[in-house]
């Protein structure tokens, strides 16, 4: 019997930015794995699982802030534990 601690259900939506009102920490954890349209992605920085959206880096591209600029792209989105 193994003694890990529960996993936190995924949320519908969630973020990677730490600043962002989305981010759960607990879930980061762990390792999470998202599937957009059939395939796995790893360069998702945040996404919506009901209203069917991703958000991912615009290559090297960043804003005056210095962070990356995101693209949103639709599609079917599915959020799991490895």
């Amino acid at each position: 019997m193994s003694d890990a601690p529960p996993r936190p259900a995924l949320p519908d939506r969630l973020s990677v930015d730490p600043t962002s009102p989305h981010h759960v920490a607990a879930v980061f954890e762990h390792d999470v794995g998202i599937r957009f349209n059939g395939s796995e992605r790893a360069d998702v920085h945040e996404y919506c699982i009901s209203e069917g959206w991703i958000k991912v880096s615009a290559r090297r591209t960043v804003d005056r802030k210095g962070r990356p600029l995101l693209i949103r792209l639709n599609g079917r989105v599915e959020a799991f534990y490895r």
